[in-house]
């Protein structure tokens, strides 16, 4: 199955940021598809047309159900072209860039109002840097019919406010994605704050989890940070978890907390809301961990494993690196000597990616990381005397553990390759390594201001050991191409193209 990356990088030309953003709102939406009691569509306008769509399509790409109430769309709705008939309010929606709401069955209205009633079709603008870059659709299921009882009074309220701040361009904040893919959902527990803090619903969840923590009476009319901080016996934790409480409410977002009281551990996590600019309380939503903490901790213990492997990796192939380097010194030919120091640097740059695996906790490595420190050793264990100096521009991002070595190993090779090879001996020089992130790929030059190539050079017939290692990870590991050319103003530019996944087959489907 296409995930959310590959689709965008399928249909649009967004930028990596853009991107970046549409998987923030992703991975906030099941909590506005619970508050809603509605499914929660991402459509994004295609830049090329669809077989049988036309030029200018929209095509779904996410689809997301709520727990709180029954589906509107029990098929998958991924791959969906955009129908005129069915969702008129999503193509103007992003047009006008404004939240549209159905009327009727053949109209529609543009609102920004609160109607105290489960939206039915409904279009809200996803706006980033003051551009409208998709649209949300939130869908009822208008089988089921909902008593407007005061929970389904305060989800609703909560869910139109967080509809309009995604217009706005305020929603979702840049938060860790661990934070926001771990945070509770409303059905674990959910209370409503005003400006001053003070609680004006809590529903039967979130009450039960504060009776665990200690409470004795009701929540409504209470300060929530003055109950947590009397409720949670140590000093430091119960003067954190108020001031989490209070900075959110004047808008000094932070990442969920834990709290521990009276045996019981709950996970609390406070939006501030501030539809149209306005702050008009918050949204926080709790859940009950303390028999998950139980188990969590079991697992604990195997990813201290998982990363003392890869420490004990680290050190042996830094042992490794140590005794070539050794050898190299002890070695009077000079080829030997630059192979040996040539396998110092690789082994060295490969023990980076296991140092980078073990401190982190999702066999993920970031790329800009690893390379910072990559360049300080290249530079030490070159084997020419020329001052030359490496600078980074722009991010190369984040890459998965298998993608992260074949990755560090092409760019160990390009950037030794540029600083033995481009400049004259004592002649001074500097490197350059851009990178710029889009939708669909990684692209990096790594530039030099040097000699430029050597007459009738092709990398195809190359010879030399490290261009032809890089032509093989480039090819073989990571599905990309790498091209050598003459700079437009001197020196040489190596070109890599990386994708960021591997291209779905999309498989569209018109709906009538």
């Amino acid at each position: 199955m296409s995930t959310l990356s590959d689709l965008l990088a399928e249909h649009t030309n967004l930028p990596g940021a853009a991107v970046d953003h549409l998987q923030r709102v992703v991975g906030e939406w099941q909590l506005l598809a619970d508050l809603s009691f509605a499914d929660v569509l991402l459509w994004v306008g295609t830049d090329s047309g669809i077989a049988g769509a036309g030029a200018g399509s929209v095509i779904c790409v996410a689809h997301c159900r709520p727990t709180t109430a029954s589906t509107a769309f029990p098929e998958d709705m991924v791959g969906t072209v955009v129908s005129e008939s069915e969702h008129p309010q999503v193509l103007r929606a992003l047009e006008d860039g404004r939240i549209v709401r159905a009327s009727g069955e053949n109209g529609y209205t543009q609102t920004s109002e609160h109607t105290g009633l489960p939206p039915r079709r409904e279009a809200v603008p996803v706006r980033w840097g003051g551009d409208v870059i998709a649209v949300l659709s939130r869908d009822t299921n208008s089988s089921h019919r909902r008593a407007q009882s005061p929970l389904e009074v305060a989800y609703l309220d909560c869910a139109d406010d967080l509809c309009q701040m995604i217009t706005d361009g305020t929603f979702p904040i840049r938060e860790a994605r661990a934070d926001t893919n771990s945070s509770p959902r409303a059905g674990d527990g959910f209370i409503r704050l005003d400006t001053d803090g003070n609680v004006v619903y809590a529903s039967p969840n979130a009450l039960s989890a504060y009776h665990r923590m200690g409470l004795n009476s009701d929540l409504i009319g209470q300060n929530l940070a003055t109950t947590t901080r009397a409720l949670v016996t140590d000093p430091f934790e119960s003067q954190e978890a108020a001031g989490y409480i209070s900075d959110t409410l004047e808008d000094k977002p932070g990442r969920r907390m834990e709290i521990e009281a009276k045996g019981a551990t709950v996970l609390l996590r406070a939006l501030v809301l501030k539809p149209g600019g306005t702050r008009v309380g918050a949204a926080v939503v709790i859940r009950d961990v303390t028999e998950v903490k139980r188990r969590d901790r079991a697992l604990l213990s195997k990813d201290a494993t998982i990363r003392e492997i890869h420490h004990r990796v680290k050190n042996n192939l830094q042992t490794v690196a140590a005794l070539l380097r050794l050898q190299a010194r002890r070695t009077q030919n000079d080829e030997a000597q630059q192979a040996l120091t040539e396998s110092v640097r690789r082994v060295t740059s490969i023990a980076l990616v296991h140092d980078t695996l073990s401190m982190s906790v999702d066999e993920e490595v970031n790329l800009d990381d690893v390379v910072d420190r990559l360049v300080p050793i290249l530079s030490d264990v070159a084997t020419v005397a020329t001052p030359v100096t490496v600078e980074r521009v722009g991010s190369l991002g984040v890459f998965t553990a298998e993608r992260a070595t074949p990755m560090v190993m092409v760019m160990n090779e390009l950037i030794q390759n540029a600083i033995e090879h481009a400049f004259d001996p004592g002649v001074p020089g500097h490197v350059t390594i851009r990178a710029e992130r889009s939708a669909r790929w990684l692209d990096v030059v790594v530039h030099d201001d040097g000699n430029g190539l050597p007459p009738g050079f092709e990398l195809e017939s190359s010879d030399r050991l490290g261009l032809q290692i890089v032509r093989t990870l480039v090819a073989a590991e990571l599905g990309g191409s790498l091209t050598l050319r003459n700079g437009p103003d001197g020196g040489t530019d190596a070109t890599l193209r990386v994708p960021h996944g591997r291209r779905g087959q999309g498989t569209e489907r018109r709906r009538s």
